[in-house]
């Protein structure tokens, strides 16, 4: 850039900031230096385009924040005008014996073509301009400004806590954060600044009728005493002069007013104001009542016939226009979106954000169908609200879609972008599932449940009776995959956590605990140590329904823990009580499954040992450890009975790891984790002799 082009842009920078101070000095000048006649009239000629661009302006912004400047606008502007009415003042009184020509055209012009030369009409259209300016736009304009300014104070607080929530959730940027703290606090001036800038108007109102006396009283003085002008001569003379000079100046006040009050009164809306009534005005419902109604009135025995039937025929063809128009819009062919080039690439190619997903086979199609009811969707919405309620968290939506490049009959779960199931299905058959207890077989395609792996068949529709006499659990397809869905969600609720699943739960504590919620995030838990820890209760089937009771928990427990780790063992010791009404009723003991002294003694020597491995358990010991326990928990789940197996707490967290693939229906609990006042009953122990061999432990049951 060259030296003359960076000195130009100084030379511009420093004269726009001298346009203002000249301005105001100005100003000052035409309250006391006389002017002449025509300088007056390139004054008020400028007021009057002044007015109508700050009108404009204002009719044609979207919110009042893009006229943020207004208020100082209207300040200056209204300095200006009485600036303007000192000067001619000045003149009006001074040289008004001379003729109406003495004050300039401009005011001449008002004083004879607006009210004839009449200055008794003057003085009336005078008084009506003022009643609507003061009485109706300004104090209409000035009561929303008041009430805007409350309100929008009384709502910055919260707005400013809505924006601190949305950073620390990762929804804005630390700079986006800023912009909408900087707008906040404008909006919130912009407000203040609008009530007191409403009393400049009202007090421009009351100087304009004040200067209009002045100059009636003081012209026919000075008329009758100073130039020998007779009564009706120095009437005729100062009156119109004094209303000619009132109505110069009032028209922008009026204008100035209108700007005012439409700024106040506007709702923020992507339209400007004439686009924002266009668009509500634009129904045909609204127009057809219009019409109907002014025919009655039209013709009615002593109404102007002609003018109300113009005005009804009118309405009818705005509601007739807007009819056709909703018609063409509702029947246009949609654009399909222009195929991409073979050569382009889109990010929805590459990138799947949906955390649950369901990919059918083109042959389960019809499951999705809302023209066959879409009973897969439906029964997917229900599986969600009330798998939701259980765990404590929204579950997030399942994307459906169909993929051509499985087998027709194919369906996949996918997590996170991971396929965790896969099987399937006949759309046009039953399930017949063997509960284990049949009178009869049935033949047909013989398959295992996808849900819980028991053996199963498909079988036509008209077979249903059949199969249900024989003992069979026959069940619609859609169901089989509600079923699966429901099993895989519940097995990875943890992945479906995250730090906005997380964020949300504490912006819902805040409504009922506020000083609980303030204790726990960010100090002293930062929000991705908070989804952390809830994660880890979700993997091992603890839900978050209670989240005030865990949280307490949380709270408590962070105070005495920093570890991880340990953080979480703290957590559930606390949370015992919740933890063992998942398992059983409060009414009912718990049914545990205990480990003999010494494998408690042999397991807790091996965490001790390997204190920051994954698996601390020898692996020829887990796998006893993994047999006795499973050949316990096969006959007690067959029957339908829930139970938990009960260790030391240093042993816990290894166990449950252990356990967790092979037995994943029994909960590992801590001697710490039970209520002291709950009844338990042992109904196993598994252990034996164990010895560095590690023989094959034995489970006695009780």
């Amino acid at each position: 850039m060259s030296r003359a082009t960076v000195n130009r842009k100084v030379w511009l920078g420093a004269g726009r900031g001298a346009v203002l101070p000249f301005a105001t000095l100005l100003l000052v000048m035409l309250m006391i230096v006389p002017m002449p006649a025509m300088m007056l009239d390139i004054g008020f000629v400028t007021n009057i385009m002044i007015s109508l661009a700050v009108l404009m302006v204002a009719l044609n912004v979207a919110r009042p924040l893009d006229f943020s400047s207004f208020p100082t606008v209207l300040l200056f502007a209204t300095l200006f005008r009485l600036a303007l009415n000192v000067a001619s003042t000045r003149v009006v009184l001074v040289d008004g014996h001379e003729g109406s020509h003495a004050a300039g055209y401009v005011i001449e012009a008002f004083g004879n073509f607006l009210i004839g030369g009449d200055y008794a009409v003057g003085l009336f259209v005078f008084m009506i301009l003022m009643i609507i300016n003061l009485v109706v736009i300004t104090k209409g304009a000035g009561r929303v400004s008041e009430v805007s300014a409350r309100f929008t104070l009384d709502a910055m607080p919260g707005k400013q806590m809505a924006i601190d929530a949305d950073l620390n959730a990762g929804l804005l940027t630390p700079e986006e954060a800023k912009l909408r703290r900087q707008e906040v606090a404008t909006e919130a001036d912009f407000y203040g600044s609008m009530d007191g800038a409403s009393k400049f108007v009202k007090g421009d109102a009351i100087a304009g009728v004040l200067i209009l006396v002045v100059n009636i009283v003081g012209g026919l003085i000075l008329g009758m005493l100073s130039h020998g002008l007779s009564m009706s001569e120095a009437a005729s003379t100062y009156i119109v002069l004094a209303i000619g000079d009132a109505l110069v100046a009032q028209v922008p006040a009026l204008l100035l007013s209108i700007a005012a009050a439409s700024i106040v009164t506007r709702v923020s809306s992507p339209l400007d104001l004439s686009g924002q009534i266009t668009h509500q005005f634009g129904s045909a419902k609204a127009w057809v009542p219009v019409a109907a109604i002014l025919l009655i009135l039209g013709l009615l025995p002593g109404m102007p016939h002609f003018i109300i039937l113009v005005a009804a025929a009118g309405a009818a063809a705005i509601a007739w226009k807007l009819h056709k128009a909703a018609q063409a819009k509702a029947n246009a062919p949609v654009e399909a979106p222009p195929a991409p080039a073979p050569t382009t690439i889109g990010w929805d190619e590459v990138s799947d954000d949906a955390a649950l997903g369901l990919e059918l086979g083109f042959a389960l199609v019809g499951l999705v169908d809302e023209r066959k009811g879409a009973p897969l969707m439906a029964r997917i919405t229900g599986i969600r609200r009330q798998l939701s309620r259980e765990l404590g968290f929204v579950i997030p939506m399942v994307r459906v879609r169909d993929d051509l490049a499985l087998a027709p009959n194919t369906y996949r779960i996918t997590v996170a972008g991971v396929v965790v199931a896969e099987d399937e299905i006949w759309p046009d058959e039953l399930l017949a599932l063997d509960s284990g207890d049949l009178l009869d077989r049935i033949d047909g395609r013989q398959v295992k449940d996808p849900t819980f792996g028991l053996d199963a068949v498909w079988i036509p529709p008209a077979q249903r009776a059949e199969a249900v006499v024989a003992g069979y659990t026959v069940v619609d397809p859609a169901t089989v995959i509600a079923t699966h869905l429901n099993q895989v969600i519940q097995s990875a609720a943890a992945d479906l956590f995250g730090m906005d699943e997380a964020q949300k739960l504490i912006d819902a504590l805040k409504e009922t605990a506020p000083q609980l919620a303030a204790n726990l995030t960010p100090q002293p838990l930062p929000l991705v140590s908070l989804a952390a820890l809830c994660r880890a209760l979700l993997i091992e089937g603890v839900p978050l329904k209670d989240f005030r009771r865990i949280a307490e928990a949380m709270a408590d427990a962070a105070r005495e823990e920093t570890d991880p780790v340990q953080l979480v063992e703290a957590v559930r010791q606390r949370i015992g009580a919740l933890i063992v009404q998942t398992i059983v009723p409060v009414k009912l003991p718990l049914p545990v499954v205990t480990l003999d002294a010494s494998l408690e003694g042999l397991l807790a020597q091996a965490v001790r040992t390997g204190r920051d491995a994954v698996h601390p358990i020898e692996p020829g010991l887990g796998q006893k450890i993994v047999q006795a326990i499973g050949g316990v928990a096969g006959p007690l789940l067959q029957q339908g009975r829930r139970f938990a197996v009960v260790t030391s707490p240093i042993a816990r967290r290894a166990l449950a790891r252990l356990l967790a693939p092979h037995v994943p229906d029994a909960p590992v609990l801590s001697f710490l984790e039970i209520p002291d006042g709950k009844a338990v009953e042992v109904v196993a122990v598994v252990g034996g002799e164990a010895n560095n061999n590690h023989p094959m432990l034995e489970s006695e049951v009780a």
